[in-house]
């Protein structure tokens, strides 16, 4: 008696491999939660989470790279500690850091949907420097626009104060983190030329 011994695929390969690269990503933004440097003008300090955040739009596409924020968020929610210096739980996702954390995965979104002008992924060789700051500066403003809002809602604070202390006093510093993911990326691009 024969038995038929074939292998059921639950699910895709590439589901699979979309899956652990939103993981992976994911990750990496808890890791750079870790980096942290005091703001003196502002309640919140500067991380490298947005750098994560974008490169996570730029190589994995507005899906899976806000699909890998989404992981995130429900990490830290759950307890494991990838919020800002290796904080966890809901308070964060209702305290100060609350509009910066929920911006997160539609900045991604957003950040993969103008680099890769869609769903689909194109070749990152073939996006334009114009391009790829200009989806960056377009998620840093979703970033921003949720961030302020959340110090004034949480801090009470009115726009121009919350402007300042929650989006201008970061300005500096998102520039570099913007060089940094252009360099990344051209890096990456180089090598698999």
């Amino acid at each position: 008696m024969a038995t038929n011994t074939e292998s059921v695929d639950l699910v895709g390969d590439e589901a699979a491999t979309n899956l652990a690269r939103a993981a992976l990503f994911a990750a990496l933004v808890g890791a750079f939660a870790y980096v942290t440097f005091p703001n003196p003008v502002s309640p919140v300090d500067v991380t490298l989470q947005v750098l994560g955040v974008f490169l996570a739009g730029i190589f994995l596409g507005p899906v899976w790279g806000g699909a890998s924020l989404v992981l995130y968020l429900a990490a830290g929610a759950l307890g494991a500690p990838v919020f800002e210096g290796g904080s966890a739980g809901v308070g964060a996702l209702v305290g100060q850091t609350a509009g910066y954390l929920w911006s997160y995965p539609i900045a991604a979104a957003v950040v993969g949907a103008v680099v890769h002008r869609g769903a689909a992924l194109r070749d990152l060789r073939s996006v334009g420097l114009p391009s790829l700051v200009g989806a960056m500066v377009l998620g840093t403003v979703v970033i921003y626009g949720f961030g302020v809002a959340g110090l004034a809602i949480v801090l009470s604070l009115g726009p121009v104060e919350a402007i300042a202390v929650g989006a201008v006093a970061f300005l500096p510093a998102e520039a570099l983190k913007i060089a940094a993911a252009v360099g990344v990326v051209r890096s990456d691009a180089i090598a698999a030329a």
